[in-house]
């Protein structure tokens, strides 16, 4: 079985922290997929070359690496040079994940230089472009890549925004390109998770969720006080 035949139709859970985030440490990030394989994950989406390797390390699942990094001038932050490319495929990741906005890359290179660039170095990896808009979707599959993700939809200056998964461009994509679609970006439950597989994504990641816990702890904390809030509004409305 491919590893893309094993990722069709299941959770792809994103186990990251950022390093000012209380769970940021590659034991604990390990932990954490090995939890999601249990509850039956079929693939893991990951940050940093430390955090994959004890990723590979402890799951049997295919890995999403990536390698979150910034440059000064440059807006593009997943992968966005071929030296974070290198270090994601040496720490073992099965599916390197890159941005494929129409951002300008660091070194001032395009998505499309950047991808054929990975593709000549690394002719079999698979690779998933990151992107935020349709028609960036469209773009990276008519360049050739193995995945597309809708990863960036809503956090570009240019994309739409919302508080909900972006279904419309999730069910636009599917229908249009004829790689894997899959459906990441603000997924909290189970029955959003169903809707973008029925609106055709090959898979679905969620990541906040899942695997991190200050923003569930904040998530219930908000609901509560606006609920809080309503109640009382819907009170003095009464009187």
């Amino acid at each position: 079985m491919t590893i893309l035949e094993k990722i069709k139709n299941g959770l792809i859970v994103s186990c990251q922290a950022m390093e000012d985030e209380p769970l940021y440490s590659s034991y604990i990030m390990a932990k954490m997929a090995k939890a999601a394989e249990s509850g039956g994950a079929v693939a893991i989406r990951a940050n940093g070359y430390y955090d994959i390797k004890a990723i590979k390390a402890e799951v049997n699942l295919p890995v999403i690496g990536l390698i979150k990094k910034k440059y000064p001038g440059y807006k593009p932050y997943i992968t966005p040079t071929i030296d974070e490319v290198d270090k994601v495929i040496q720490a073992g990741a099965d599916i390197v994940a890159i941005d494929a906005t129409k951002l300008i890359k660091p070194g001032d290179i395009t998505t499309a230089e950047f991808f054929n660039t990975i593709k000549r170095k690394y002719p079999e990896m698979l690779v998933m472009a990151d992107i935020s808009t349709y028609e960036e979707g469209v773009k990276a599959y008519k360049l050739g890549f193995d995945l597309v993700s809708t990863t960036l939809a809503g956090y570009t200056d240019y994309s739409r925004k919302s508080d909900q998964p972006d279904f419309e461009l999730i069910q636009g994509l599917a229908e249009d390109i004829k790689i894997p679609l899959i459906a990441e970006g603000r997924i909290w439950t189970p029955e959003q998770a169903v809707k973008a597989i029925e609106l055709g994504a090959y898979a679905v990641v969620v990541g906040t969720a899942i695997t991190r816990p200050h923003e569930i702890t904040k998530y219930f904390v908000e609901h509560i006080k606006k609920g809080g809030d309503d109640l009382f509004r819907n009170k003095m409305a009464s009187y």
